[in-house]
């Protein structure tokens, strides 16, 4: 093997000494034969950059979203490192993206700061975010296609069986990419770019209204009717169904707030 590997190495070392002699006696600069040689490697051996940062905002996401980053803690650059095994940089990339998306704050000399609502963040934030997926449901309802459909209907699927198994974590992703899916349908590109921002501030708490049994249960009950609503192309029990979904998570979370369970009250800090 050694053996080939070195008479392989020769081999293309002639090649491309003889169509580096080729290109200067065309009249091309070295630069060009250098280029070519540089552009053979990466195309071989480079990992994409952006894929990196990327992984890191994903696994980050989710730290966020199942509240193992508490709301208001900050962002610990060494140990989130660590516990990823990543260099600073990406890392430090990632939470930029986070920050774009509206799941952490970049706080002057303290840092990345996950966020947090207070109830009255909450209240006004479902009541918009209500109308927007009521909105896309119900145009969803009117330009779904059929393979929009069918996919939806797929991951409604999954996620029942997800519930089945109280699996909350697979369950809500599930759940996310349903709501993405019926928004997507609704093929409005503003509505779409407002309810990803708007909807990034509120995943970490959607994901947590359904730890409460009786309430998880009437959550899927209502994805059922959706499901029902979107095959039916029924525009009005779409928009009514999620109107409703959406009250209802608010109503769950300030219940949760009214507990204690770790969302600041009005009026406190972020």
């Amino acid at each position: 093997m050694s053996r080939f590997l070195s008479e392989s190495g020769s081999f293309l070392h002639t090649i491309f000494n003889c169509q580096g002699s080729l290109y200067l006696s065309l009249g091309f600069s070295p630069d060009v034969f250098a280029y070519k040689i540089a552009d053979v490697s990466a195309k071989v051996i480079a990992i994409p950059r952006a894929a990196l940062h990327e992984q890191v905002a994903m696994r980050l996401r989710q730290m966020l979203v199942e509240g193992r980053i508490a709301p208001g803690a900050k962002l610990n650059e060494r140990e989130l490192a660590e516990v990823l095994k990543v260099s600073r940089t990406p890392l430090r990339e990632a939470i930029k993206m986070l920050a774009a998306e509206g799941l952490v704050e970049l706080v002057p000399n303290r840092g990345a700061i996950a966020v947090s609502l207070n109830a009255t963040d909450i209240q006004n934030t479902f009541e918009v975010m209500a109308g927007l997926e009521a909105m896309s449901g119900e145009l969803a309802a009117q330009r779904i296609t059929a393979a929009e459909l069918s996919e939806i209907k797929a991951k409604h699927f999954e996620m029942l069986a997800a519930y089945t198994r109280a699996d909350l974590s697979n369950y809500y992703r599930l759940n996310a990419d349903i709501h993405r899916a019926i928004n997507a349908a609704a093929k409005n590109p503003v509505l779409t770019t407002t309810y990803n921002q708007l909807n990034a501030r509120l995943q970490a708490l959607r994901f947590r209204s359904n730890q409460d049994g009786e309430k998880w249960k009437h959550a899927m009950k209502e994805h059922e009717i959706m499901v029902e609503a979107l095959g039916a192309r029924d525009a009005a029990a779409m928009r009514e169904v999620l109107l409703a979904h959406l009250r209802n998570k608010r109503d769950v979370v300030l219940e949760q707030l009214r507990r204690g369970t770790g969302v600041p009250a009005a009026g406190s800090s972020q």
